[in-house]
Order: C-alpha cells, then sequence, then structure tokens
C-alpha cells in the first residue's frame, strides 16, 4: 500500500477500537494541510458512557449513526472544533476522534492559524487540530472514502506509515468523567509512544450538583 492510497469504507467499517489504534501514522488531508495522526481516541456509541450518542441520535450525532467513512465534527468549550471519523457498522454511531498530529504538509497555512505557538502545539489537542485544518460545522458529513469522480476530494485519510504495535501505547480517554471515564473499562485513547505532537493526559472530573 502506497503512502498516498486513501484507505477504504471497508477499513472504517469496523468497530472503533479496532479501527483508532490502526490509524496512528496515517495521514489525514484536508484543504492543502497534511497531518500526520499521532493520538486518537475511540467512541462507541450508545453502549458508551462516555459517547455523544449515548442517549441516541440527535440532530448533532445524525452523522454517526450513518455508513463509515464520514465525519462528525462538533463545537466544544464554546470555541473548539473537534473532528472526529465515524466508524463501524450503520446505527451503531462508532466515531474515532482525532486528537493530535504532526504536520508534514502545508506548514505556512497552519502558521498562519496557530499564530506564533510552538510547532509541535500546531496539532496538539483536538481544538487545536480542528483550527490547524480550518474545519468546523460545514465540514460535517463529508465523505472522505469516495471515488475521485474526477474532481478533488476535500477530506482525505490516506495509508501513510503505520505505526508498529510496539510503539502504540493505550490508556483511558481525556477529560471524560464517570462511568465513560473509567480506563479499566473503557482504555480507549491510543498515542505513539514518545511523540512530542501528543496531548497530555488529563482525567475527567466529575461536577458536582450545588
Amino acid at each position: 500500500m502506497s503512502v498516498d492510497e486513501r484507505l477504504p469504507r471497508e477499513f472504517f467499517a469496523r468497530p472503533s477500537v479496532e479501527v483508532a489504534p490502526e490509524l496512528l501514522g496515517r495521514h489525514l488531508s484536508y484543504g492543502g494541510v497534511t497531518l500526520r495522526l499521532t493520538e486518537l481516541e475511540a467512541y462507541a456509541g450508545e453502549i458508551d458512557p462516555g459517547s455523544h450518542a449515548f442517549r441516541g441520535m440527535t440532530p448533532r450525532t445524525q452523522p454517526m449513526f450513518g455508513p463509515a467513512g464520514f465525519t462528525y465534527v462538533y463545537f466544544t468549550y464554546g470555541h473548539h472544533w473537534c473532528v472526529n471519523l465515524v466508524a463501524g457498522e450503520v446505527g451503531t454511531a462508532a466515531a474515532v476522534l482525532v486528537r493530535a498530529g504532526e504536520v508534514v504538509a502545508g506548514h505556512d497555512l497552519v502558521r498562519s492559524r496557530r499564530g506564533p505557538v510552538r510547532e509541535r502545539d500546531w496539532a496538539r489537542g483536538p481544538g487545536r487540530l480542528g483550527q490547524a485544518l480550518a474545519m468546523g460545522r460545514e465540514q460535517t458529513g463529508l465523505d472522505f472514502c469516495r471515488p475521485p469522480l474526477g474532481e478533488p476530494i476535500d477530506l482525505v485519510v490516506s495509508a501513510g506509515e503505520p505505526v508498529e504495535a510496539a510503539d502504540v501505547r493505550v490508556g483511558p480517554r481525556v477529560g471524560v468523567s464517570g462511568p465513560g471515564g473509567d480506563g479499566a473499562r473503557y482504555p480507549w485513547r491510543f498515542w505513539v509512544d514518545g511523540e512530542p505532537s501528543v496531548s497530555a493526559y488529563r482525567p475527567g472530573v466529575v461536577r458536582k450538583r450545588r
């Protein structure tokens, strides 16, 4: 498989916990920027308390209930857009959150979007990554597995250079509280060992009612 070959829909049409670690080292390209994926988290829909889709379909989460190979982009913390790649079978609402990446192409574009920060921080964390790619609500529902059809594809996930299993680290997801944040039950965060672009771990905090 060549480094610029798009990953097929069949790659994503599997449980998110299988897809996520195998995305490490792959390339995600959009609008002139290419990232080498270095950190991802798996979410499993209605069986996963940490998922937006845990309580069923809403207008916002509808893309996750469709076929694999589409984007789900959501707004969080008042100003961040987070990019997810829909996985699994239709109706499962499985998705992989793209948490971090290393910029390998489009450096000038990312520099103009991210400002005077260190290069390792350009896409270090899902909000920064969304800003680096200039993705927002309009990019929800993009089919990144469709055939070219004689025109450029906006979003592509390509083969890149898969990471060896010995270099993959596994742990609890970042900032997920409650049952979905139980690392023993949901060790669904995957990252490249020693990679500087990987975000810092932050446990979830259960907020008490006043």
